[in-house]
């Protein structure tokens, strides 16, 4: 992790600090931070697409795609909360653009517009080779953890 945030608190910093475990989705996934800019909203990630996640034409289900893609526009906006905030998906909305193959895919998602509560976020997920595999747009609800 970036030194710069190692003093960050909240369920995300605290994952990535080593101070509490990932969430098993993101484990299932390989989930992986590549870069984070919180004053952007924007962050970067990247996932290991396994064989079980194949589908009977032998490629990625897209049920697995648009977890990914959760788990990359998500954090981009959670990564810019106060430690007592979190901020689940309210909506998710997914074009599968090209079959995924088996291997790492990497995931870039940005807050798009934050309001008080509401906020909408945008990202891709793309190929090993950088090939652009599947785009989603989502609403997320800002919520005081208690």
């Amino acid at each position: 992790m970036d030194t710069t945030h190692a003093d960050r608190r909240g369920p995300f910093w605290d994952v990535l600090a080593g101070r509490a475990a990932p969430p098993p989705a993101a484990q299932l996934l390989g989930w992986e931070l590549v870069h984070v800019d919180p004053a952007q909203g924007a962050i970067e990630v990247a996932f290991q697409a396994g064989e079980q996640f194949l589908n009977p034409a032998g490629v990625v289900q897209g049920g697995f795609l648009a977890a990914m893609l959760d788990d990359t526009l998500g954090p981009a906006l959670v990564a810019t909360l106060r430690e007592d905030q979190f901020a689940p998906t309210l909506d998710l909305h997914v074009q599968f653009l090209r079959p995924a193959r088996p291997g790492r895919l990497t995931g870039r998602g940005r807050v798009v517009k934050r309001g008080k509560e509401i906020c909408f976020l945008s990202g891709e997920l793309h190929s090993a080779d950088d090939t652009l595999l599947a785009v989603a747009t989502a609403t997320a609800r800002v919520q005081t953890i208690r």
